[in-house]
């Protein structure tokens, strides 16, 4: 059996949290076993974790070159497990998979969250004298929870994050096995090499636990659709990002707004073209001298970074659940971005208004977390916001904004534009026309948009405006209202809408 994630990645740590690891130097199944418990149980809702055996740890950290596990006492070891997997309550099977590293072999445990929790253990499971407890883990440590520790954990059962349950409408001929392969080769697991065909698609998605076990056979979980699927807006309504621009300002002049073409996908994909449109279109750098210095300073209008964190978080907390999509409205003097699903009441309002630490111990989608942590697309719980103030501060920009409601249904967070940028055109204009004539006649000059819809025309009059929106990105709403403005303006000829004998006449 294969791992699906990257050896070297989980030894250092870099694919998930360090409270998600724990190294053993060798076989010990009483502390081993209380850690399964605690992983399973899986109170912080992290997703569970990974038992690493024949590792010696420092200060957190794997030692290389590893100590390794005696091939020859594996195969004692795994019949082992079988009778300790049945002194779980209730029944618990955690996967163990055996790995090279360092010309050694070492065995890693994965635990993913129970779906049965709460689960007690022994607390030494070898002994004849089984006294049973709860194990949950705190910081690096796997402990009996105690008082309202324990009544919480209770509280736990039946409490599956969402993107964590079987969909009773999600199949595998859903899944995207171009998407799938593609997550695998970037992320280095063995799994890429395995054949992704008929039935060898349910073992892989098995071995990623992305499958529910039920009576009647099995369920894709919702993360498989949200990570794998070319279109999980079928299952997961309006899971999309809409983009609007308000050149003038939403309060200045709320008619005069650019509509972006829904950008859709899976949520990597709906990530990395969201940030590539800000990249490519919004983000800008301005050049200014201070006063107390001969050097000058390069600034941008929003820090690319600021705006990664926030995107990301905008899709990963977003409850999918509510049809509502991810909103991204910008304007001259802030981005400010909008999702469903606000911050779980765990966290302090407070915290909330300072617009400071998040941390959670609630998630919505923790599942999708891990995967996205893995792509590198986050770097982990609870860093969002400080990353965003630190750029922030380090571009010489205000401080990023939040609001909520009390019954935390939606999140909102402004991104401040640098004062320094303030003034700038809020979309770039690349396609500036060299002007020959710079007499000003009594018509309006036109909009950054409308260059753009004229430009395309210019380039081919028989072009619809389906084809207008696929080519400039634009939604179509948003053309054919800024087409009946260069009609009214007398920019294009009255004739047909706009259009005369199948083309667009273009007045000179």
């Amino acid at each position: 059996m294969a791992l699906p994630i990257n050896i070297e990645s989980l030894l250092s740590g870099s694919a998930v949290e360090s409270n998600q690891l724990e190294f053993k130097e060798g076989w010990n199944p009483d502390a081993i076993y209380r850690s399964v418990c605690a992983f399973a149980n899986d109170f912080e809702d992290t997703g569970g974790g990974y038992i690493i055996v024949g590792v010696k740890e420092e200060h957190g950290r794997a030692v290389r070159p590893v100590l390794g596990v005696e091939p020859e006492k594996i195969e004692q070891i795994e019949k082992d497990m079988v009778g300790y997997n049945n002194l779980i309550r209730p029944y618990y099977q955690p996967r163990l998979f055996i790995e090279e590293v360092d010309g050694k072999v070492v065995l890693i445990i994965k635990v993913a969250a129970g779906e049965r929790r709460p689960y007690k253990v022994p607390e030494r499971i070898t002994s004849k004298q089984k006294d049973f407890n709860y194990y949950i883990r705190y910081n690096s440590s796997s402990i009996v929870p105690k008082d309202e520790y324990e009544r919480e954990l209770i509280n736990l059962a039946n409490r599956t994050p969402f993107d964590d349950r079987g969909s009773d409408i999600i199949t595998l001929k859903d899944i995207s096995t171009a998407l799938l392969r593609d997550f695998l080769v970037e992320v280095g697991s063995d799994l890429a090499d395995q054949d992704l065909s008929g039935d060898n698609l349910k073992n892989v998605l098995d071995q990623m636990d992305l499958l529910e076990v039920t009576p009647e056979g099995f369920k894709v979980k919702n993360v498989a659709a949200m990570m794998f699927c070319d279109h999980p807006e079928r299952f997961f309504k309006m899971t999309q990002v809409e983009i609007v621009i308000f050149p003038k300002g939403r309060l200045q002049d709320p008619d005069n707004m650019i509509e972006i073409a829904p950008i859709r996908g899976c949520v990597p994909k709906m990530i990395r073209d969201t940030l590539n449109y800000l990249k490519t279109n919004i983000i800008q750098k301005t050049i200014h001298k201070p006063e107390d210095t001969e050097r000058s300073v390069v600034v941008y209008n929003y820090p690319y970074q600021a705006l990664e964190e926030a995107v990301v978080n905008s899709l990963y907390h977003r409850d999918y659940l509510e049809r509502e999509p991810v909103e991204i409205t910008i304007e001259p003097d802030k981005i400010s971005i909008l999702n469903f699903g606000g911050p779980n009441h765990t966290i302090s309002s407070e915290a909330i208004r300072e617009a400071r630490m998040l941390r959670s111990r609630r998630y919505n989608n923790r599942r999708l977390g891990e995967f996205l942590k893995e792509l590198n697309l986050t770097e982990g719980r609870a860093t969002g916001i400080p990353t965003i103030q630190q750029k922030l501060q380090e571009n010489g920009s205000s401080r990023a904004t939040i609001e909520t409601d009390e019954e935390r249904t939606f999140f909102l967070i402004d991104i401040p534009c640098n004062q320094h940028c303030l003034g700038v055109p809020v979309i770039k204009d690349d396609k500036k026309d060299d002007k020959k004539d710079d007499k000003k006649d009594d018509k309006k000059e036109l909009t950054d948009i409308q260059r753009v819809l004229v430009s395309v025309i210019s380039e081919n009059d028989k072009i619809t405006i389906s084809e207008m929106a696929r080519k400039t990105e634009l939604s179509e709403s948003t053309i054919s209202r800024e087409i009946k403005r260069l009609r009214v303006d007398h920019k294009i000829l009255d004739r047909e809408g706009g259009r005369k004998n199948g083309h667009w006449v273009i007045t000179k």
